[in-house]
C-alpha cells in the first residue's frame, strides 16, 4: 500500500469521503500493513494530500471546496495562498480571514464561490498545516513594561509582543531573533522571546547578519558533512581514473567572473575536417565525491543552491569540495562529466557523446579577459595567450552561430542592463558599477544551453525519471493585458489563444535601441511565468526547448548533481532497475519542489541584499538630482529607477501640481486639469527627499 494508490482510489467522481475503517475494507488492506496504512494516511492528512473532516471522514481537498497551498503575506494584512500545482491561480485571503496564518505558511483554505474572469478567487485559512516562522527576525522595541519586536519581513504585518521576562537583555533599536511561543489569533498578536541579539541596527554587518538569520540561510555544515568531506582526497588519485577517458592533453580553458572560486565548467572547441565543430563541455564530476544518501548529499538536497549574497557565498557544498577538488582549477587534475557535440555551420547539433573523464584544465580565463582579447584586441593579452588565440576567435564564431540558431527556433532573450555594489572592508558600499555583458558572457552562455540541451534531449530517449528544468507558457489573461499595454507603443503580438514564444521574441526585437525598449521587455517579463524544476516535462517556452534539463553547475545547484547521478546510471552502469525507477519516480517531485522553493529563496536574499546596499549608498545623496526613467505606476504614485538601477518612489502626495488619476492598463497617471501623463517607460529627472535603510525605501521628488 503506498500514498498513489490511494490517491488513485480517491479520484474518481463517484468516490464519497469514508472513515479509517471504510478506506482500510475497500482497498483490501491486510492486518499486517494496517499501522503502516494508517501511517500513511496521517503523514498525507499532515501535508493536506487529503482532508480528515469532522466526522473522520477522509476526502480530497479539490473535491470539497478547500485548496492546500502557501500563504504569500502583503504588509496590509491580506495575503494569497499560492498553489503548489503548475498552472494553477492562486487564491486571495482577506485579513479577518486569515485566522492566525501567517507569511509563509502552508495552509488549508475554504473557498468562497467560484471565481469569474475579472475577479480572483477568495477563501478562508481554516488549518495551518505547517508554520513557517518559528524563528523571527526584527528591530527590538522597548518601553517601561513590555516591549515588541518589528519584524524585517514586512509580509509578517504582526509585531511580536515580548514580555519583559523574555527580552535576554536586549537593547531598544537592536536587531534580534525571537522564537514564537504563542501565535497570532484575532485581535491579539503573537507572542516570543528573543534567543538572539545580532548587535545594534546601525553597526557594520549587522545587516546582511540579519538578512542571513531571517532567510534561515545556513551559516555552517553539521559535524556529520565535515567528518566525511575529512575523507575526500584533495587530489585525484590513481583509482579514481577507472573506466574514464583520458582527456588531459585537450586544450581547454575556463571563463569566469573574477571573484569566481567554484568553477564547474570548462570548454573546448575544434574545427572537423567537414567544416563542422566540435564543441566539448566538462563539467565537474561532483557526484562521484558526493555519494546519494551521505550526510554531504543531505545537506546538498536541504540547502538546494549556493547564494551569492552581496558581500558573500554561502555554499551547497563545504569550500574543500566547492573550491577544491571539485573546482576545475587549472593546472589540476579533475574528474568530469565530458559532453562533445559535433555542431554544423546552422547550429545543429548532429552527434553528441557523453563520457566519464579525467581532465587538466590549461588556463583559468576570466570574461574581461576573453573580452579585452575578442573585441579590444589587447596587445599584452593577446601576446600572453598567443596559443589560445584561435580557440577564442573559434569560440566566438560558433557562439553566433548557436545564438542565431537558437533566436531564428523563436527564443526569447532579454538584454537588461544590471550593476553591481562594490563594498569597502567594512561592508559600506562605495560604488554601483555597470556589469558588462559582452562576446565572452555570451559564449559561456551559448555553450552551457545547448550542453543542458542536450543532455535533455538524450535522457528524454531513454525514458528514464528526470529533473527537467521547465518554464510554463503564460497565462492568457495576462497575454491580454500585455497586448493592450503594447497598443499603447504601436507593437502589437498575435497567436495569444495558442501563443508561441516567436511572437514575443519578435516584439523584443523590434524595440531594441528604442527609448520604451527597458520597460517593454520588464513588462514582457513580468507576463511571463517562472522556471521551475519539476519531473514532468513541460518545455521551455522562454528558451523554446522541447527538452531541458540543469547539468552544468552541479557545485552550487542540487538538481544539476542529480542529473549527473541519473545520466551516469542509465549510460555507464546499464539499464536502471525496476526498483530504482520507483524509487526515482517517487523522490523527484519532493526534490524538484525543494530546489524550486530554495532557488526562490535565494534569488530573494540576494536581491534582498544588493537592494539594501544601493539604499545605504543614496544615504549622502539626499538633496541631489539624478536623471531617471519611470519603471513603475501605481494609484499611490511613481517609481522611478536612475542609472545606477537604484529605485525610489515619488508618492501622488508630493505630485502638487494637479490631483491625478490612475488608468491601470496604460500603465499611466494623468492629470485631471494639466492633462500631464506620467507614463511608464517615461524619462523624468528626480531629487533625492528621503532614504530609509531601514524600511529600504528611497523617495522622490520631480525635478522641473
Amino acid at each position: 500500500m503506498d500514498k498513489e494508490k490511494i490517491l488513485d482510489f480517491m479520484r474518481p467522481t463517484l468516490y464519497k469521503p469514508m472513515t479509517f475503517e471504510e478506506l482500510k475494507e475497500a482497498l483490501n488492506v491486510p492486518d499486517e500493513d494496517i499501522q503502516k496504512f494508517r501511517d500513511i494516511l496521517q503523514e498525507m492528512e499532515k501535508n493536506g494530500e487529503v482532508i480528515l473532516t469532522r466526522s473522520k471522514r477522509y476526502g480530497l481537498p479539490e473535491r470539497m471546496n478547500l485548496f492546500v497551498g502557501i500563504l504569500q503575506g502583503h504588509p496590509k494584512g491580506f495575503g494569497f495562498v499560492l498553489s503548489e500545482r503548475p498552472g494553477e491561480d492562486d487564491v486571495y485571503v482577506a485579513l479577518e480571514d486569515m485566522n492566525g496564518a501567517m507569511h509563509n505558511d502552508r495552509v488549508v483554505v475554504r473557498l468562497h464561490g467560484k471565481a469569474s474572469r475579472d475577479k480572483k478567487r477568495q477563501g478562508e485559512v481554516i488549518r495551518i498545516l505547517h508554520r513557517a516562522n518559528q524563528k523571527i527576525v526584527g528591530t527590538y522595541e522597548s518601553s517601561q513594561h513590555f516591549a515588541f519586536v518589528v519584524p524585517d519581513e514586512k509580509r509578517i504585518f504582526h509585531d511580536i509582543f515580548i514580555p519583559k521576562t523574555e527580552a535576554n537583555g536586549a537593547l531598544d533599536g537592536e536587531k534580534v531573533v525571537v522564537e514564537i511561543l504563542r501565535w497570532p489569533e484575532k485581535r491579539r498578536n503573537p507572542e516570543g522571546r528573543v534567543i538572539e541579539r545580532l548587535g545594534d541596527k546601525h553597526d557594520p554587518g549587522t545587516d546582511i547578519l540579519s538578512l542571513i538569520r531571517r532567510h534561515n540561510l545556513p551559516e555552517d555544515f553539521p559535524e556529520e558533512v565535515w567528518r566525511e568531506v575529512e575523507s575526500i582526497p584533495a587530489k585525484v588519485r590513481s583509482e579514481d581514473w577507472e573506466g574514464r577517458l583520458d582527456l588531459r592533453a585537450l586544450k581547454m580553458v575556463t571563463i569566469d567572473g573574477e571573484d569566481a572560486k567554484d568553477l564547474d565548467d570548462a570548454v573546448s572547441v575544434e574545427r572537423l575536417e567537414n567544416g563542422n565543430y566540435r564543441l566539448g563541455v566538462h563539467i565537474a564530476d561532483v557526484s562521484y565525491y558526493v555519494r546519494e544518501g551521505s550526510a554531504l548529499d543531505r545537506e546538498a538536497q536541504l540547502r538546494g543552491t549556493s547564494v551569492y549574497l552581496v558581500d558573500r557565498v554561502i555554499p551547497m557544498l563545504p569550500p574543500q569540495l566547492s573550491n577544491g577538488i571539485c573546482s576545475l582549477n587549472a593546472g589540476e587534475e579533475r574528474l568530469a562529466l565530458s559532453v562533445f557535440m559535433e555542431i554544423d555551420p546552422e547550429g545543429k547539433v548532429v552527434n553528441h557523446s557523453i563520457h566519464e573523464s579525467v581532465i587538466l584544465v590549461k588556463r583559468r580565463m576570466t570574461y574581461t579577459k576573453v573580452r579585452k582579447i575578442l573585441e579590444d584586441r589587447d596587445p599584452e593579452l593577446m601576446k600572453e595567450y598567443e596559443e589560445f588565440l584561435d580557440d577564442f576567435e573559434l569560440m566566438r564564431e560558433l557562439c553566433l552561430i548557436l545564438r542565431a540558431s537558437r533566436m531564428e527556433k523563436g527564443s526569447i532573450d532579454f538584454n537588461f542592463p544590471e550593476t553591481k555594489v562594490k563594498l569597502d572592508e567594512q561592508g559600506k558600499p562605495i560604488a554601483i558599477v555597470p556589469v558588462v555583458r559582452s562576446i565572452a558572457e555570451m559564449i559561456i552562455e551559448e555553450f552551457m544551453l545547448v550542453c543542458n540541451k542536450t543532455v535533455a534531449e538524450h535522457l528524454s530517449w531513454l525514458e528514464v525519471p528526470l529533473i527537467y528544468r521547465i518554464h510554463e507558457e503564460p497565462d492568457e489573461e495576462k497575454l491580454y493585458s500585455l497586448n493592450e499595454f503594447l497598443h499603447n507603443f504601436g507593437y502589437h503580438i498575435k497567436g495569444i489563444g495558442k501563443i508561441h514564444p516567436r511572437a514575443l521574441q519578435k516584439v523584443i526585437q523590434e524595440i531594441e535601441g528604442k527609448a520604451e525598449e527597458r520597460i517593454i521587455n520588464t513588462v514582457i517579463l513580468r507576463s511571463l511565468k517562472q522556471a521551475v524544476y519539476s519531473d514532468i516535462n513541460v518545455g521551455h517556452f522562454a528558451l523554446a526547448f522541447e527538452h531541458y534539463v540543469h547539468f552544468t553547475s552541479p557545485i552550487r545547484r542540487y538538481p544539476d548533481l542529480v542529473v549527473h547521478r541519473i545520466t551516469k546510471e542509465a549510460l555507464f552502469k546499464g539499464m536502471l532497475s525496476e526498483e530504482r525507477l520507483n524509487k526515482l519516480r517517487k523522490t523527484l517531485p519532493a526534490i524538484a519542489l525543494n530546489s524550486s522553493e530554495r532557488e526562490r529563496l535565494a534569488a530573494e536574499a540576494e536581491r534582498e541584499s544588493v537592494d539594501l546596499k544601493k539604499v545605504e549608498f543614496m544615504l549622502d545623496k539626499v538633496g541631489m538630482i539624478f536623471p531617471g526613467y519611470i519603471s513603475g505606476v501605481a494609484q499611490f504614485g511613481i517609481f522611478v529607477e536612475l542609472e545606477n538601477l537604484v529605485e525610489g518612489l515619488v508618492h501622488v502626495s508630493n505630485m502638487t501640481d494637479d490631483y491625478y488619476t490612475y488608468y491601470e492598463n496604460q500603465y499611466v497617471l494623468i492629470g485631471e486639469r494639466t492633462k500631464k501623463i506620467y507614463r511608464l517607460g517615461d524619462p523624468v529627472k528626480v531629487q533625492v527627499i528621503k532614504v530609509n535603510v531601514d524600511e529600504r525605501q528611497i523617495d522622490f521628488i520631480l525635478a522641473n
